[in-house]
């Protein structure tokens, strides 16, 4: 059972797992790290429960509000001049379940939420690393303390860890040494996506499906206009859009002043289940990505590996992890961000040229089986908590 004693004989080490909410929607690849390790125990420590149908998980350590103490907060506050964290009693209370815990490593998701526990990082005696996933990385208006208090954390925790080489880099340009850096790639149940004949359609109807969350970085503007061109030349063409966010009035918005209403379908959020029936009926993946003012940038879209696992071919942008999981010409067709007439002549060339297309869907399935697949990623996550404890933070226990 988890929270026994890494020390014991044949008892696997203990991860803590923190993630602030446990789990956002869009945050099934934490799901699958969490749930995938095979010889490390882990707990997870959240402030919020959220889609607990969809991420079904019991071991979770709720971190209550700490009880009030005027006078001893006062006194932190401002006689000693702690920091929040301390004050407010956070410390105590993470330092007492990781205690009780017996934990061997803390595994702090997203680097705004390392920044918050930094304080507890730069003080706690146990081993600690942090993910780092692309948002958490970007310019933040209201946080002006943000970008040097993120430099801090990158120098404080031994292990860094990055979904893709990109954001490695952007990590190594905040001040990251770059031996704490490793890659922990988006991992993919490749045989929950098997692979499936994409047949041409008789009818001219084909499907260019986009999966993702309906904010900036997603390119979603660019997906519409070039979709617009595509039906120009093929009038029965359908475009399916699986998602929700903040941009879908603004979406819809653009759907009607280029006249494809008729053609555009807005699915909302879909589950696993419904998503490979989508993947099945299309024929396209498109994710023509672009970086945000605010430097926002993926990783490596998990839809995206999820639908090259079934032989969709992908047209995307050269931003990001991107390039690293789809190969121009081999597995799918590289443009420039904010190129929608590139884009246009990308998913025109696949759906008139057969053959490109079903080679680049086969190729598309056999790269992510090869550099995706979830037992070797989960295998590598593992091999950095080993490296973390063998670099000798604390003696394995919260004490």
């Amino acid at each position: 059972m988890p929270g026994k004693s890494p020390k014991g004989k044949g008892m696997r080490p203990v991860v803590a797992s923190y993630c602030t909410t446990f789990l956002k929607r869009e945050m099934r690849h934490i799901y699958r790290q969490v749930t995938g390790l095979r010889r490390f125990q882990t707990f997870v420590m959240a402030k919020e429960r959220a889609c607990a149908e969809e991420y079904p998980f019991e071991d979770i350590e709720m971190i209550p509000r700490p009880p009030g103490n005027f006078v001893r907060r006062f006194y932190l506050k401002y006689v000693k001049r702690a920091e929040p964290i301390f004050y407010r009693g956070e410390y105590q209370m993470l330092e007492g379940i990781l205690a009780r815990r017996e934990t061997s490593v803390l595994h702090v998701y997203f680097g705004h939420t390392g920044v918050h526990l930094l304080p507890f990082l730069r003080n706690w005696p146990g081993a600690s690393l942090v993910s780092f996933h692309g948002a958490d990385v970007t310019l933040r208006e209201r946080q002006p303390e943000y970008e040097r208090q993120l430099r801090s954390l990158l120098k404080t925790v031994p292990l860094v860890l990055a979904r893709s080489e990109s954001l490695a880099a952007r990590l190594r340009a905040l001040g990251c040494p770059p031996e704490r850096i490793r890659l922990n790639r988006t991992s993919i149940p490749t045989e929950e996506f098997p692979i499936v004949d994409h047949q041409v359609p008789a009818d001219g109807r084909w499907v260019v499906l986009q999966a993702c969350r309906l904010i900036e970085k997603k390119g979603l503007p660019t997906s519409l206009r070039a979709f617009a061109r595509l039906r120009g030349e093929f009038p029965n063409a359908r475009f399916v859009l699986v998602g929700e966010g903040p941009l879908e009035a603004t979406l819809r918005s653009q759907v009607a002043e280029l006249g494809i209403g008729d053609a555009v379908t807005f699915t909302g959020f879909c589950n696993q289940d419904e998503l490979r029936r989508l993947f099945a009926e299309a024929h396209i993946f498109l994710h023509p990505s672009e970086t945000t003012s605010t430097l926002d940038q993926e990783g490596v879209p998990n839809a995206m590996l999820e639908a090259m696992s079934t032989g969709l071919p992908v047209v995307a942008t050269r931003h990001g992890g991107i390039p690293e999981a789809v190969t121009d010409g081999v597995d799918g067709i590289l443009c420039g961000e904010r190129e929608p007439d590139a884009v246009a002549e990308a998913l025109t060339t696949l759906v008139r040229e057969s053959a490109k297309r079903e080679k680049m869907g086969r190729a598309a399935a056999a790269s992510v089986r090869a550099k995706f697949a979830i037992e070797a990623q989960i295998g590598q996550l593992e091999s950095c908590y080993d490296e973390l404890l063998a670099l000798g933070k604390g003696d394995g226990s919260a004490t």
